[in-house]
């Protein structure tokens, strides 16, 4: 009895036959349960435990049936990110944040019931924890992170009992790690990151043991490795990136042993591809984006062969399809998206036949969705979403027939939750 694993990332996935039997799979491949069945059998395959990183969640096809004369091979075990069912926006000047519905079918955004919910000055940037059951706001004009519950069925958010936790001065960037179990936040004016622990019950963030690690100079956004063992910073004021090693019981960050690299000219937003091998900075200052590979090993930071391919004007984030083929990056003054296929084995970016895509006014944010169908796009100039289908095929982005959907005022940025 045997099959295959496709898309795990991490450890702690368990398979049972029949309610028994336990098989922990260590990696994507072929497995084979350990006890034989005779031919006449009945076979029933199912996830015992999922995989500790709770960003994929695997799933079994063929999993059921009578064994015959021979053995059984075509168990399938497929991992992947589930689909996004809400979004959120974050309402910087408007003091709110907005929530919407998206359309299993088309990718669509509908307004929540209760559309908006106000919340502490500026709220600047959003995420949610790998579960989907928790919303973290950071707030750069009061210097602290708020925390919301997400309603399974609707969506709706609900302040956590202990709504606001402190962070440092001008928090500008959260991350969870993807075992949803530390969360990390840049601070633009204290030269750090904020790190804590994350209630697994309720959401509640605490801070660790050492609660702050130094960044360089002016930090503006962090991103955590698809493993949870790495995380990089983006240190605007020094045209660098710090990279830290995560420890994987306290979730504490220890620089590495090269502990920064070079970017281009502030660099403002950080992404690790989904395959964790490459990573991408946006430079505002120098219109183009850096590209790194990751060692495997060591998380260290590589600059590609080519080091920088240009962008547009004011590059601020960068989104890769969660098939890793497609990159997509917002330039804030040019009013567009660049697009940009990757090279699956060096990682380099290339301008797609259509290079840009024309985006709504001043567009700050850009995200895919896990089924990587849709991308949206936020516009801070003209306060909405831009949603577009993604080509299979070419990555080539196209607005949907659905207009843009208003949001709030200067959009910074948009998650989605599943």
């Amino acid at each position: 009895m045997g099959g295959s694993v496709t898309g795990l990332i991490g450890t702690g996935l368990v398979l049972q036959n029949n309610a028994g039997d336990d098989l922990a799979i260590a990696a994507n491949g072929s497995f084979s349960f350990g006890a034989a069945l005779p031919s006449g059998a009945n076979y029933a395959v199912t996830v015992k435990s999922q995989s500790k990183i709770l960003t994929r969640v695997c799933t079994i096809s063929n999993g059921a049936g009578t064994v015959a004369d021979a053995a059984v091979t075509n168990v399938a075990v497929t991992c992947a990110a589930p689909a996004a069912r809400f979004a959120y926006a974050a309402n910087d000047f408007g003091n709110s944040l907005s929530g919407y519905t998206i359309d299993a079918k088309t990718g669509a955004f509908s307004p929540m019931a209760i559309p908006t919910v106000a919340m502490a000055i500026t709220p600047t940037f959003i995420t949610v924890d790998p579960s989907g059951r928790f919303v973290y706001v950071a707030h750069t004009g009061a210097n602290n992170v708020s925390g919301y519950t997400i309603d399974a069925s609707t969506g709706a958010l609900s302040p956590m009992a202990v709504l606001t936790v402190s962070t440092g001065k001008l928090p500008t960037s959260i991350a969870v790690d993807p075992t949803g179990r530390f969360a990390y936040v840049a601070n633009g004016d204290d030269n750090n990151v904020s790190a804590y622990n994350i209630d697994a019950r309720t959401g509640a963030l605490s801070p660790m043991t050492t609660p702050t690690v130094a960044t360089g100079n002016s930090p503006f956004s962090i991103a955590v490795d698809p493993t949870g063992r790495f995380a990089y910073v983006a240190n605007s004021g020094d045209n660098n990136v710090s990279a830290y090693t995560i420890d994987a019981k306290t979730g504490a960050l220890s620089p590495m042993a090269t502990p920064t690299v070079a970017s281009g000219d502030y660099p403002a937003f950080i992404t690790v591809d989904p395959t964790g091998r490459f990573a991408y900075v946006t430079n505002w200052a120098s219109d183009n984006v850096s590209g790194y590979t990751i060692d495997a090993i060591t998380g260290a930071l590589i600059p590609m062969a080519k080091p920088t391919v240009p962008a547009g004007s004011l590059p601020t984030s960068i989104s890769v399809d969660p098939t890793g083929r497609f990159a997509y990056v917002t330039n804030y003054v040019s009013d567009n998206v660049s697009t940009y296929t990757i090279d699956a084995r060096t990682g380099a970016l290339s301008p797609m036949a259509t290079p840009t895509f024309t985006a709504g006014g001043n567009p700050g944010y850009v995200t895919v969705d896990p089924t990587g169908r849709v991308a949206y796009v936020m516009n801070g100039g003209t306060r909405d979403v831009s949603a577009c289908t993604i080509d299979a095929s070419t990555g080539v982005l196209s607005l949907m027939a659905t207009l843009p959907v208003a949001a709030g005022t200067l959009n910074q940025s948009l998650v989605l939750s599943r």
